[in-house]
C-alpha cells in the first residue's frame, strides 16, 4: 500500500529547491518532501528540524548515534525509519546480535560487544520513545555519570528527532524509501 495522499500537483518553487537538495543528500526521491509541499510550513519546519540536529558530533562517536537512530525506529516500529536509520548499519560495525538486540529478539544484556555509554544511549532511547514517557532517577544518574550535560542533550534531540519523523511519516501512509534490505524491516515487524 503507498502513501494515504498523493503529492500536490503544483509544489512552490522553494520546495523543489528542498526536494532537489534532499535527492542530492540521499539518493532517492523522497516521498516525503513531496507530500509536506502541501503544508509548506510543515516542510519548511522539518527541513530545519532535519539539517540541525546532530548527524556527526566531536563528544558522540557516529557509532552511538547510529545505534540510537535505529533504536528509536524499531521503538516507533516505523519500516520508512528503519530502512532509512539501519542503511549500511555495517559500515559503524554493528553487528548482526547487535541489531537483533535493537529489534528486541534479543536481551541487550546478552550482548557483551556494546560499551557502557552504547547500551545507556540505547536504553535512553528505548526510554524516549515509549508512551508514557518516564525515567527512572537511578537511570539518569547512571546517564549522568557517563555523559556530559551537551552529550545527553544530543542524544535526546537525536532520538526525539527520528519519533518526530516516525509519528509523520507513519501518519502519512509513506512506505520505505528503498535504502536497506526489507529482511530488516520485516524481521522487525514480525516479532
Amino acid at each position: 500500500m503507498g502513501a494515504f495522499i498523493k503529492p500536490p500537483n503544483k509544489i512552490p518553487l522553494f520546495l523543489k529547491l528542498g526536494i532537489w537538495i534532499s535527492q542530492k543528500v540521499t539518493g532517492k526521491d523522497l516521498l516525503v518532501a513531496k507530500l509536506l509541499s502541501w503544508y509548506p510550513k510543515a516542510a519548511v519546519g522539518s527541513a530545519i528540524l532535519e539539517s540541525f540536529v546532530a548527524h556527526r558530533d566531536k563528544d558522540i562517536d557516529e557509532r552511538i548515534l547510529k545505534l540510537i537512530r535505529m533504536q528509536a525506529s524499531f521503538s516507533a516500529c516505523c519500516p520508512f525509519c528503519i530502512d532509512m536509520n539501519s542503511f549500511e548499519f555495517e559500515k559503524q560495525g554493528i553487528t548482526m546480535e547487535e541489531l537483533k538486540a535493537l529489534q528486541g529478539t534479543l536481551n541487550l544484556a546478552e550482548v557483551t560487544t556494546f560499551s557502557k555509554r552504547e547500551v545507556l544511549a540505547i536504553e535512553y532511547a528505548r526510554l524516549i520513545s515509549r508512551t508514557p514517557l518516564g525515567f527512572p532517577r537511578e537511570f539518569i544518574d547512571e546517564l549522568r555519570e557517563n555523559f556530559k550535560e551537551r552529550e545527553i542533550v544530543i542524544l535526546a534531540s537525536t532520538v526525539a528527532q527520528v519519533n518526530y519523523w516516525a509519528r509523520l511519516i507513519q501518519a502519512l501512509g509513506i512506505p520505505p524509501a528503498g535504502f536497506s534490505e526489507q529482511c530488516i524491516v520485516q524481521n522487525n515487524l514480525t516479532k
